[in-house]
């Protein structure tokens, strides 16, 4: 290493010569040696010409010349590796190339352009570092109209460091969409090219920008027509890729109609295209995935889709050529490829995923393809996570069968890759996972036993009390779906993995879904009379709790409803019954709730009453009388006048136990 940097000394040296003449030729001469030499580049670096370059660059003293070419130096130094940026960010350079714009002069401006263009693209930057300052954004959208580079500079650098919906407003904020439109129509393609990524940035899931967009026009032409043209199959693949971007956002902000022919003839088919095995490995990625974003919620896009150019058929290829037919000759692309070739599993997954969202068809049509469910279960296991999610996504989106989880589900033992999946995931699979599992769990499936063979009652007892909020509903919908018609060792297992305790917190859980979805649980473990008996004697009393808990607070009618059925079905016990005959507080809750205002509840309490004095059961006689002494006989017959025929009926039936 010695020997190397004593040869690249001598430019450093030069850096420091008293005459400027000297130091301009030198600076120069450092040039000509760092292009394409990323030894070079380390070896100045290390040897401290960086901040001599800088000091250069800002001092007031130097030529014009010299800070152009010390901008040019360092652009070139930027452009080695991530280590040299760390280099370059650590001696302060962004701070010193901002104060650079201010100069008067377009070369030297350019210069410092060029270079923090440079350094916003390497992955090594922080993207803040753009916004520390307010002014720096006003003045770099001022500097738009200075020349055809400046405009290339300025919108790479927007479009690389416009991450999330803060940098959009920001921009937005700062006039970027009237800045930027009229470089659409640029005569350089590299301008147009850029401000095209700064408007598929801007608009990202941002109904505010997308909004704004639909009604910008250049040259009286407004912005989707002009991204429409771009989509032309004679238009550059990258143009074409970007405005299919534009228009997918402004069509899932709402800013453009799903069924509109810009969507359904120009965008849609364009992103099938970028999906052909003709297509480079990362064009064929950010095809697919933009098209899964694009139909993901609309069942009329998936149709169209899924009978797009075979659509379903060339997603097979994703997992078998990861490289182009053209790039086949070429050893370097195809060592790129096999290295990136997790990129396309992952593409493949969301876009199957988005396909079979709704549609029974497209979801036997996608599970038909060759090896499919093997490709899923593999996917579950890869070391990517990015794939690993993608693919629980798709196995997700197919669960929604009735018919697969019967058949391919089953053939294919998915559960046990699943259940190995929800062991120690991060949380943004375990939602995908566990709602996978939900409906597995249904009790036409038939993965329902060995799933819980293997021990799934103790880890969805676990997600319920996750901090995750769409984990705890996933965890307690799932044990909800595997207590429907259970045998009664189930029921009792559900009950002690989850305890007393934690059944009161699900059921004070501030959100409505996951109280829902409890209630839902205990209706499903009060059901067939020897189970309703036996979960009484071992929890009666935690249960009337509940129950009288949830009546008592301000909760929906859904909920209360669904709790009133909960008491129906401890009512329809044989033993069970009596838990609620002696609790006069419940009774007169049932009585207030034959009266309400709201007949869906009026005749949940119906149920109760019917129950607790149905003729042919033991004691019938006794709580017949008990609640003829309540006044309840007084409003069966009120309400057996209701001009609602459910309750006219159901109180009519009740009344008729009376008489017989």
């Amino acid at each position: 290493l010695q020997e190397v940097t004593a040869s690249s000394r001598h430019y450093v040296d030069r850096l420091f010569d008293l005459d400027p003449q000297k130091v301009l030729q030198g600076v120069i001469d450092m040039k000509n040696a760092v292009i394409g030499n990323n030894k070079q580049k380390a070896n100045l670096i290390v040897l401290g010409a960086v901040p001599r370059l800088l000091y250069l660059l800002q001092q007031e003293t130097s030529s014009t010349e010299l800070r152009t070419e010390c901008a040019v130096v360092l652009g070139s130094l930027a452009m080695g590796t991530e280590n040299n940026v760390k280099s370059l960010l650590d001696c302060h350079i962004i701070p010193a190339l901002l104060q650079g714009l201010l100069s008067p002069d377009l070369k030297f401006i350019e210069a410092c352009l060029r270079c923090l263009r440079t350094i916003f693209i390497s992955p090594v930057t922080p993207e803040d570092l753009l916004y520390t300052d307010s002014t720096v954004i006003s003045h770099l959208m001022a500097l738009l109209s200075r020349s055809r580079y400046t405009q290339e500079y300025i919108c790479q650098i927007f479009s690389h460091c416009c991450k999330g919906p803060d940098h959009q407003t920001i921009l937005f904020n700062h006039g970027a969409v009237q800045n930027i439109a009229h470089l659409l129509v640029s005569t350089s393609y590299k301008v147009r090219m850029q401000a095209l990524k700064c408007f598929s940035v801007l608009g990202f899931e941002n109904p505010q920008v997308s909004m704004t967009l639909v009604n910008v026009s250049v040259d009286g032409e407004l912005l989707p027509q002009i991204f429409v043209k771009m989509l032309q199959r004679d238009k550059p693949i990258e143009m074409q890729l970007t405005s299919a971007k534009c228009l997918t956002s402004m069509c899932r902000a709402g800013a453009i109609r799903t069924d509109d022919p810009c969507i359904v003839l120009k965008t849609l088919p364009c992103l099938v295209r970028m999906c052909s095995k003709d297509r480079l490995l990362e064009e064929r990625v950010e095809g697919a995935e933009t098209l899964a974003y694009l139909i993901e919620t609309d069942v009329e896009l998936q149709r169209t889709a899924s009978i797009t150019d075979h659509l379903i058929v060339m997603l097979a290829d994703y997992f078998k050529y990861p490289s182009s037919v053209s790039a086949i000759t070429d050893i370097k692309r195809l060592d790129h490829d096999l290295k990136h070739a997790h990129e396309l599993r992952q593409a493949a997954f969301k876009l199957y995923a988005s396909l079979g969202a709704n549609d029974e068809d497209i979801r036997k049509k996608i599970i038909e393809t060759e090896n499919m469910m093997d490709r899923i279960v593999n996917g579950l296991s890869e070391s990517s996570i990015k794939v690993r999610l993608a693919a629980v996504r798709c196995l997700h989106s197919l669960s929604r069968s009735v018919q697969q989880l019967r058949t391919s589900f089953q053939d294919h033992a998915v559960w046990k890759p699943l259940m190995k999946v929800l062991q120690n995931a991060p949380n943004e699979i375990l939602v995908v996972a566990s709602s996978t599992l939900c409906n597995l769990l249904l009790e036409f499936s038939p993965s329902k036993e060995p799933i819980l063979e293997s021990g799934a009652i103790e880890l969805l007892c676990s997600l319920t009390q996750s901090e995750n909020l769409a984990l705890r509903v996933n965890g307690i919908w799932a044990l909800m779906n595997m207590a429907f018609q259970a045998e009664q060792k189930i029921k009792s297992d559900i009950l002690r993995g989850l305890s007393t305790e934690q059944l009161f917190q699900l059921l004070s859980d501030s959100d409505v879904n996951v109280l829902m979805k409890t209630l839902g649980l205990l209706r499903n473990l009060l059901s067939t009379r020897p189970h309703i008996d036996y979960i009484m004697s071992t929890h009666g009393k935690q249960i009337m709790q509940a129950v009288t808990l949830i009546l008592e607070g301000e909760h929906n009618i859904e909920v209360k409803e669904q709790t009133l059925c909960i008491l129906a079905n401890i009512a329809d016990g044989t033993t069970a019954k009596e838990l609620i005959m002696t609790n006069d507080d419940i009774l007169q809750k049932i009585k207030y709730y034959m009266s309400h205002s709201n007949a869906k509840l009026q005749l949940a309490a119906m149920f109760c009453i019917s129950n607790l004095i149905w003729n042919e059961e033991e004691g019938s006689q006794e709580r017949q009388d008990k609640l003829r002494d309540m006044g309840i006989v007084d409003i069966l017959h009120k309400l057996s006048q209701s001009s609602d025929p459910n309750l006219c009926d159901k109180a009519k039936t009740a009344l008729q136990q009376y008489l017989a």
